[in-house]
């Protein structure tokens, strides 16, 4: 018995060990675990060749928004039936050079010929009337003068019957009836003379009325001639202005309406460009803009001549006036690009665009580190873009290098390594 108590007593102290041991080994590792846990991440490694940088700068910052585009006439015709008619000839296919009194079309309409030999009809007639009716005036006006002409001769020997009878009265070799008589003789015939002249005045002037009035119906069916014939003569279409006839709508045979399009017509030799700018980005677009239109075979300068004042698609069509001579080969309907100027701003700091900058945004850009080994993220406020560039209002300084390329991978790293 009592050899049991000492063996007992090492076997109990060889479970303390144990559990000493096992509590050690256990709080080195939860240490070893908060240690590694409390650890940041390595920063990941990219290949400096895959990247797009760009220095930031102070400077000249030019603003610009650039939109594809097509070469349009400037001058475009669309040419309309005047009159209703059936088309009977084709004179010329789409694409052919025309001057503007080339015939396009030929179109009848026999009741509109008949109204015009109707209207000519009336017209000589009435000129025939004219003619007869101042034949007749005219002679109406001759026999009155006739008549006044021998009423004032009556006259003039009626007084002077009077005269001699009033002398030879004084001496008493006429009685006083004689005398008497003869006065009143010669004041009738006097009174006839005035009656006489006033009788040819009012025929005068009736007979301007009524020539007046004949005139009037005669140049009114004149001119109802004229414009049937202008009518009939509007049956041959024509071009209306010199240029390229585009398109030709009618065939032969077929019935057109008044005002239906029967070709269009553009000028080649004046192009304006209509460029499509993105809705977001057309805000700051105003006429007299300067223009620089890419047509691939020349660039061609012009100025923002009208602004659509209506989106469709997301974009909004911008009209450039051209100057200048046209580069070899430019034609209506040419695909161009545009780059409207916005406006020239001075000592302003500014970065090639980043991937994802959007105007007056914050974002996250990596600024480079002054070695190249690496590049740490930074916050900056974008203010104004243009095309290709965008200006810097907080967050970076003149001569700062940044990533442009999308890093929207390493959105949670900090920093990168640059190998």
């Amino acid at each position: 018995m009592g050899m049991d108590v000492p063996r007992q007593g090492a076997k109990k102290k060889k479970q303390i060990k144990k559990v000493l041991y096992g509590a050690v080994v256990i709080a080195l590792v939860g240490t070893v675990t908060f240690a590694v846990s409390r650890l940041k991440p390595a920063a990941p490694s990219v290949d400096v060749n895959t990247l797009y940088k760009g220095t930031v700068t102070r400077g000249t910052f030019v603003r610009q928004v650039r939109g594809l585009g097509t070469l349009v006439p400037e001058e475009i015709r669309f040419v309309p039936a005047l009159n209703a008619g059936r088309v009977e000839k084709r004179y010329l296919q789409q694409g052919a050079p025309v001057k503007a009194d080339s015939v396009l079309v030929d179109l009848s309409n026999p009741e509109l010929e008949q109204a015009m030999a109707d209207a000519e009809s009336q017209y000589r007639a009435a000129g025939a009337n004219l003619t007869t009716l101042k034949a007749q005036l005219n002679k109406q006006i001759i026999d009155q003068d006739s008549t006044l002409f021998q009423v004032r001769s009556d006259y003039k020997k009626a007084k002077m019957q009077y005269e001699v009878n009033a002398d030879l009265g004084k001496k008493g070799l006429k009685s006083e009836l004689e005398v008497k008589l003869s006065e009143i003789a010669a004041s009738d015939l006097e009174n006839r003379v005035k009656i006489e002249e006033r009788r040819l005045t009012a025929n005068q002037e009736e007979v301007k009325a009524r020539l007046a009035a004949e005139d009037e119906r005669v140049r009114q069916l004149k001119e109802a001639v004229e414009l049937k014939r202008k009518q009939v003569e509007s049956l041959k279409v024509r071009a209306g202005i010199d240029g390229v006839l585009q398109l030709l709508q009618v065939e032969v045979g077929q019935q057109v309406t008044v005002g239906q399009n029967i070709a269009r017509v553009a000028n080649p030799l004046r192009l304006k460009a209509e460029l499509k700018i993105a809705e977001t980005q057309a805000k700051d677009i105003l006429p007299g803009q300067p223009v620089q239109v890419d047509t691939r075979n020349g660039i061609i300068t012009g100025t923002v001549a009208r602004i659509d004042p209506t989106a469709q698609n997301g974009t909004v069509t911008v009209d450039v006036s051209l100057e200048g001579d046209l580069p070899k080969g430019a034609r209506s309907d040419m695909s161009v690009d545009g780059t409207i100027q916005l406006e020239k701003l001075e000592n302003v700091l500014w970065v090639n665009r980043p991937v994802h900058g959007q105007d007056n945004a914050t974002i996250g850009l990596f600024k480079v580190f002054a070695d190249g080994t690496g590049a740490s993220r930074v916050q900056v406020r974008l203010g104004r873009s243009s095309v290709s560039s965008i200006e810097i209002l907080d967050g970076l300084k003149e001569g700062d290098v940044v990533i442009l390329s999308d890093t929207s991978q390493w959105d949670n790293s900090p920093e990168i390594r640059l190998n």
